[in-house]
């Protein structure tokens, strides 16, 4: 069974690194996927992203690394033959934003969404709070 792992991925933290690898042992086959997301503007272009995740899952031979810019996720579901779509979820915050989403792919295009919890030790990261850490780091260097 083939499986979809979208993200931002902007930047690639140890959760996504996690996720990833706990879900290749799970799907025949995982394709990750930097999507676009309107309400993040990049740190990092899709091109570093792609980089990051393809040194990330180097060692995985049933990943696959892509991105996609246009159009919804279920149209690259379809085209890619893919049923499945893998969230991390850190907690209950995670659930209650990936729940609506969930539900409309599976009315729309029949796609399960399945649902991994984050490592304890790593669900405090966000790519939003290591963003956000970053900058003020440049600004106290600069």
């Amino acid at each position: 069974m083939r499986a979809l792992f979208p993200g931002s991925f902007d930047p690639v933290t140890q959760g996504h690194q996690d996720v990833l690898r706990r879900a290749a042992l799970l799907f025949d086959e995982v394709v990750v996927c930097v999507m676009s997301n309107a309400k993040k503007t990049g740190r990092f272009t899709v091109t570093e992203r792609l980089d990051r995740l393809r040194a990330a899952a180097a060692d995985l031979s049933n990943v696959t690394v892509d991105s996609h810019t246009g159009g919804l996720l279920i149209d690259y579901c379809r085209r890619g033959g893919i049923d499945v779509v893998i969230r991390g979820v850190r907690g209950a915050s995670d659930l209650d934003y990936e729940m609506p989403m969930a539900r409309m792919n599976h009315e729309l295009a029949g796609i399960e969404t399945f649902f991994m919890a984050a490592d304890p030790a790593l669900a405090h990261i966000s790519s939003t709070l290591v963003t956000t850490m970053s900058q003020q780091e440049q600004v106290r260097e600069g």
